[in-house]
């Protein structure tokens, strides 16, 4: 923790460089992904302050949209949508995710009663060879479902049909740093 701390306490001594940040901002992006430390969407696009707008969630679960009981991340999609005006959605999932595996794998969340209720979202639940430690299949079937599920938020309905949005999905393998997206002609992820 102290390295973190030490780095804390020096960012802030730059404030030229954080200065234009005060002005607002204007994402191009919504970049919607797992919660796992071991996935940076600004490491991984090479984004600068301002540039993505993030949605984290365990398993990058984006929930069904119901607007008689808004979630933080029906939320945070509209306010990217509506307000910042994205013009891309990426929905990324990775290798190693502990949600997807553990959903492929049909473990007893018992233990852990929020995350069990929580990934009950996925549904349909993701499939794939549960022997795979990746879940690479799995976590590629679930990044679309996700994206189609996406297409059911009024916001990004609307956006879809004027042209005014895209949706894309990507898979990052943690162990390698390869991002591959999903080839919607070919139904394939293939390298970026």
């Amino acid at each position: 923790m102290q390295p973190l701390i030490d780095n804390a306490r020096t960012f802030g001594r730059r404030p030229a460089d954080f200065a234009r940040l005060a002005e607002g901002q204007s994402p191009e992006v919504l970049f919607i992904t797992c919660s796992d430390s071991r996935v940076v969407p600004a490491l991984i696009t090479g984004a600068r302050p301002g540039e993505l707008f993030e949605l984290r969630t365990a398993g990058n679960i984006v929930p069904p949209y119901a607007s008689a009981h808004p979630t933080s991340e029906a939320a945070t999609i509209e306010y990217a949508v509506q307000v910042l005006g994205v013009r891309e959605v990426v929905v990324c999932g990775h290798s190693h995710c502990g949600a997807v595996g553990a959903l492929v794998r049909g473990d007893d969340l018992d233990a852990v009663p929020a995350v069990r209720d929580w990934l009950v979202q996925a549904a349909p639940l993701p499939r794939g060879a549960a022997e795979d430690p990746a879940v690479a299949e799995g976590v590629q079937a679930h990044v679309l479902t996700q994206v189609l599920r996406l297409r059911s938020y009024p916001c990004v309905e609307q956006r879809l049909a004027d042209g005014r949005l895209n949706l894309r999905a990507w898979y990052y393998e943690v162990h390698t740093g390869v991002v591959l997206a999903h080839c919607p002609r070919t139904d394939i992820f293939t390298a970026l």
